[in-house]
């Protein structure tokens, strides 16, 4: 299944994620995603695993241009020039000539103009032919309305936090009114469980009943489930897993179809509450990382 971005450029709507992947397990984890039938792998230089995605790659029998590559700029490399240096930096550790698509990975309100030189950058990489696609991520229809007053080509993706307990209405709207594909990132809710990230009371959204019930309708997983309900509505999605039976069981969405009112459940099911960063929450120490040149 492959959704058609604003410029006329194809993406295969679902991804793998390696978020949070060790690097050690990532070139295996893109193997196993490549040889299950993904052709889409999202990657990030904050991530620390774009070398090891582009091993993953290479290891396949696929040709470079059968494979849609998506890696994002970090903050301490936002500004005109460190933007283009990223380019260098990831298409380097990725051993790629090219990438199709390369979005900012956050806001960073904090130095908006930095940002918007960023993009402007973004741009210049896309008229080169260097990128096929550029988009933003974490972007909130305040930051979208910023940007776009301020630089000439719409993003083609705006990839944000997105699972049944979290759904951001107002920016899939945004998106939309604009022309922009909203991408979920955590699709499957693991944000809302994962140990740290603020506490430890939140619900699994694997577990919930509605999901569950849907579930056992079809014969699928819960996460299948919400893979589904995400590419039913139009949406990218990037799970994140290591594990190759996970990774083909998330691949494994494609043989049934939910209902209105399935859909319409989990929707029902949203919370309104952030589980990940806030994007308009400053965070000099981590937003001050150095991305190392190789």
């Amino acid at each position: 299944m492959e959704l058609t971005l604003n410029n006329g450029v194809t993406m295969p709507a679902l991804g793998l994620g390696v978020f949070q992947s060790a690097p050690e397990q990532t070139t295996a984890a893109v193997e196993a995603a490549l040889t299950t039938g993904y052709r889409h792998i999202d990657t990030a230089a904050a991530y620390g695993n774009e070398r090891e995605v582009g091993d993953g790659i290479r290891s396949s029998s696929l040709d470079r241009s059968e494979v849609f590559i998506e890696t994002k700029v970090w903050v301490s490399d936002y500004g005109y020039d460190h933007t283009l240096h990223a380019w260098d930096k990831a298409t380097g550790k990725l051993r790629v000539d090219y990438l199709d698509l390369l979005i900012l990975h956050q806001p960073a309100p904090d130095r908006f103009e930095k940002t918007i030189a960023a993009y402007k950058a973004l741009e210049t990489l896309l008229a080169d032919g260097r990128v096929r696609a550029i988009g933003v991520s974490n972007f909130m229809p305040h930051h979208l309305e910023r940007l776009l007053a301020s630089t000439n080509i719409v993003p083609a993706v705006n990839q944000i936090e997105l699972h049944p307990y979290f759904t951001q209405p107002d920016v899939q709207a945004t998106d939309a009114g604009h022309g922009i594909l909203t991408q979920a990132w955590s699709p499957i809710g693991g944000i809302t469980f994962y140990p740290g990230w603020g506490g430890e009371d939140r619900r699994n959204v694997m577990e919930d009943q509605t999901i569950t019930a849907i579930a056992r309708t079809h014969s699928k997983s819960p996460a299948q489930v919400m893979l589904r309900w995400h590419l039913q509505q139009g949406r990218s999605a990037i799970p994140k897993s290591t594990n190759p039976a996970r990774i083909a069981e998330n691949f494994d969405v494609f043989d049934f179809e939910l209902g209105a009112a399935e859909l319409a459940a989990i929707d029902a099911l949203d919370t309104g509450n952030r589980n990940g960063p806030d994007p308009d929450q400053a965070r000099p120490e981590r937003f001050a990382m150095v991305i190392p040149e190789a």
